[in-house]
């Protein structure tokens, strides 16, 4: 029985870790495409190589693996993919791989960094709010559970503004830094009414981009559920999503010269930010959205900004300051929050069907139990 319920207590923390992993491999991508955009290379290619990429190598992982689990696990045969599957898949192709990435590098190139991780962190929040309509989060004021996801929510939204807003003052001195320069640069260079243009089309797409990949997390649960093969249904919309950006970027650019690489950086990035990146990330999101539901995977986006930041200030030599380790905190706490409304339902949930359970098997028990002997009705016949 110990040894069942360490096994227990191990599997609920499976989603825990996957989602620490899923949100430190994002921060290095984060690092690789900050190096990568601001030497010049084009959005839409370095989204179709990534995808591409993912494609290629999670096809045939997805083949062997889901082969295997199907025979260990007795099936006659893997869920099988319908049109509705695929079409739900080119949707989520859509929402979570091509536009969504695409919004967002074009709100960081009219915004800022800290601007477009602030919309990031509104995510879970987002993700929440969209769930309510479809009844897959449900909040009952009354219970703490109910009030934890709310006030969890609320304390997330407050860092986000903190972070946004407040900058504070330099906790470290770097002699160099690499601060977006090329797009302040940009920015000192236009005239008012042209900077605030560009900062209005960079917060309508930041905002149309963090309503997209909150419904990413939407969709994805449903089609969890109805598919559940992480690897194959996460290298389809990889391959649905690199057509989709390669389409859209010969319709804005046609110029062939700049879909080819250009030095160690680019190649590295590409392989790195496609296989791990868009490939085992993304099906480690899919499995934690099928464990624990979409929320909960959410709310761990705000963790990629702060690994951000580990790797920002020793190797980038960028700045820290003191409203972004405030506002940071602010995050974790109201993560923490969160996470703990959402284990405290689940732990009510779990109590209600057990005692359900009792309560049937106690109903069962106290059923008045009818014999009919066989002798009796024979010897009538006779």
């Amino acid at each position: 029985m110990d040894s069942m319920a360490e096994l227990k207590s191990c599997n609920e923390w499976y989603p825990f870790i996957v989602m620490i992993a899923v949100d430190f491999s994002f921060a290095v991508v984060n690092i690789l495409l900050k190096k990568v955009l601001d030497d010049g290379m084009n959005h839409l290619v370095l989204i179709t190589f990534r995808l591409s990429i993912s494609t290629i190598f999670l096809a045939p992982i997805g083949y062997f693996w889901e082969s295997f689990s199907t025979k260990i696990a007795c099936r006659n045969s893997r869920p099988k993919l319908t049109p509705r599957i695929l079409c739900y898949l080119f949707c989520i192709a859509i929402v979570g791989a091509s536009l969504t990435q695409y919004f967002f590098l074009l709100g960081i190139q009219y915004t800022s960094a800290t601007f477009a991780c602030a919309f990031i962190n509104m995510v879970p929040v987002t993700t929440f709010i969209m769930a309510l309509p479809f009844r897959i989060e449900t909040v009952n004021l009354r219970s703490n559970s109910g009030r934890g996801k709310i006030l969890g929510s609320v304390i997330c939204v407050g860092g986000a503004l903190l972070l946004t807003l407040y900058k504070g003052r330099p906790l470290f001195k770097h002699p160099h830094s690499y601060a977006m320069a090329p797009t302040v640069s940009n920015a000192v260079k236009l005239s008012s009414s042209r900077r605030a243009e560009r900062w209005t089309i960079g917060c309508l797409a930041l905002i149309v981009g963090t309503l997209l990949w909150s419904s990413w997390f939407i969709i994805q649960s449903y089609v969890g559920r109805r598919y559940p093969c992480q690897f194959s249904s996460t290298a389809i919309m990889s391959f649905f999503g690199a057509i989709q950006s390669a389409a859209l970027s010969l319709l804005i650019n046609r110029d062939l010269s700049m879909w080819a690489l250009k030095g160690k950086a680019e190649i590295i990035t590409v392989l790195y930010a496609g296989m791990i990146g868009s490939g085992l990330s993304f099906v480690g999101m899919a499995w934690c959205v099928k464990k624990r539901g979409p929320v909960f995977t959410a709310a761990f986006s705000p963790l990629v900004q702060i690994m951000a930041a580990m790797f920002d200030i020793p190797i980038l030599h960028e700045q820290l300051n003191l409203g972004s380790l405030l506002g940071s905190i602010v995050v974790i706490v109201g993560l923490y929050v969160l996470l703990w409304g959402k284990n405290r339902e689940m732990q009510n949930c779990i109590s209600k069907i057990a005692q359900q359970a009792k309560e049937i098997r106690e109903q069962e028990a106290q059923l008045p139990v009818i014999t009919v002997s066989c002798d009796s009705s024979c010897h009538e016949s006779k």
